[in-house]
């Protein structure tokens, strides 16, 4: 008898009505829809909050799912977060610069408007003239084309070079940071043709739309909770059929699912460079948000800190990597803002602002230790997940084969 996917999955319908409730509270109480119970700036910082979401489905993906620890796709984050900030901040310069020279009596030409937006734009390096990369920048479609298109040009290179060669295990998590620790080095530098350090600026401001920021806030709030509603949609399908069970045993045993014909590398490779073009648009969407992005947001400490996010929610659960990112990250906007106060104790007084970094490793630690299934693990409690009961049955050659299982359907 065959099934909906809706009724294999029935988490996945009560996760989207849970994000539909959620996003349509938090409209009505903003400040863009009149309310002003929740502040813009809260605003921005749910939205942001649910790109980390999305970002954290592509990383329980990769890791909960196939196996592989990348501590290398919040570089695909932040690329994605340049190629729409190269249209921003392009367009956003255009409108002044045209805006400013429409004062002067003799009209300017096509030349004088584009060297005025690139000594706007690269003034702050020295600089004047637009690197081949801006090549496309005044074109928001090729530009979100992009989006897509570099990260995960980055991901198919790099994973086929990888995955070719076998490199597994901590090996290849080293490799996946060395790529983002050279994307980063690379970007910082001036001649990079990205601002270097300065990075892009001012990408709140969307260009020829006039509303105020707290309408926009609410704009970039629902594309954020659309954008994670599909991806965790697609992941949820994914790893439901065929090319879910392939990379689970991918994860559990490598070496049988290649004896049994499976293209292994394939596999590895399809699942990294998709999830690296959801990370890319999860970015896409956070640092408009944020208003800027630079070299530091690359830095290969973001993408462990994103494994750890995984972690606390419980990878191989979508909806563990989603809560768990969630908590963590609003948690840390908490203690980080100074909103936590300060616990004195006589001799010394704990500042979370400073103590916030060792809190969160021994929350790893202790989640690793004693609740590997993460927060997670409590819905499982709560829904009253089991495995299958044996009874005590020979299931199969085998631990762990459900013969039982298969039997009853």
């Amino acid at each position: 008898m065959q099934h909906s996917f809706i009724a294999k999955n029935p988490s996945v319908l009560i996760f989207l009505a849970a994000l539909a409730l959620f996003t349509l509270i938090v409209s009505v109480l903003s400040e863009g829809l009149g309310t002003g119970i929740i502040s813009t700036s809260f605003i921005k910082t749910l939205g942001k909050t649910l790109c980390l979401c999305l970002i954290a489905v592509a990383m329980d993906l990769i890791w909960g799912f196939a196996g592989i620890l990348s501590l290398g796709h919040f570089a695909f984050f932040g690329l994605g977060g340049y190629m729409i900030g190269m249209w921003l901040m392009y367009e956003r310069t255009r409108l002044i610069v045209v805006e400013s020279l429409s004062q002067s009596e003799i009209p300017p030409t096509e030349a004088e408007v584009i060297d005025a937006i690139g000594n706007q734009i690269f003034g702050v390096v020295g600089s004047s003239e637009f690197p081949l990369i801006w090549a496309f920048a005044d074109s928001l479609f090729l530009q979100l084309l992009l989006v897509l298109l570099v990260p995960g040009l980055l991901a198919l290179i790099f994973g086929w070079l990888a995955f070719r060669s076998r490199v597994t295990g901590v090996y290849l998590s080293i490799l996946t940071q060395a790529m983002t620790l050279a994307l980063a080095l690379y970007l910082f530098q001036n001649d990079s043709g990205l601002r270097g350090n300065n990075g892009l600026s001012g990408l709140q401001n969307l260009p020829g739309v006039d509303a105020s920021q707290d309408v926009v806030s609410l704009w970039f709030l629902w594309s954020s909770a659309l954008a994670l509603g599909l991806g965790y949609v697609l992941a949820a399908w994914l790893v439901s059929g065929k090319f879910g069970s392939v990379i689970r045993g991918i994860r559990d045993n490598e070496a049988r699912v290649r004896f049994l014909g499976y293209s292994v590398e394939t596999y590895k490779l399809v699942i990294f460079t998709l999830t690296a073009c959801i990370a890319a648009i999860a970015g896409a969407l956070y640092y408009p948000q944020a208003g800027i992005v630079n070299p530091a947001e690359i830095a290969p400490i973001a993408s462990i800190y994103l494994a750890v996010w995984v972690a606390i929610g419980g990878r191989g659960r979508l909806y563990g990597a989603v809560i768990g990112t969630a908590f963590v990250s609003l948690l840390s906007t908490w203690f980080t803002g100074g909103q936590a106060p300060d616990v004195p104790l006589g001799f010394y007084t704990i500042k979370w602002v400073d103590w916030w970094l060792v809190l969160l490793g021994l929350s790893f630690v202790a989640v690793t230790l004693l609740a590997p299934k993460g927060m997670g693990g409590l819905i499982d409690l709560w829904t009253d997940r089991k495995p299958p009961g044996r009874h005590g049955a020979d299931l199969g050659p085998d631990d762990g084969a459900l013969r039982e299982q298969e039997a009853n359907k």
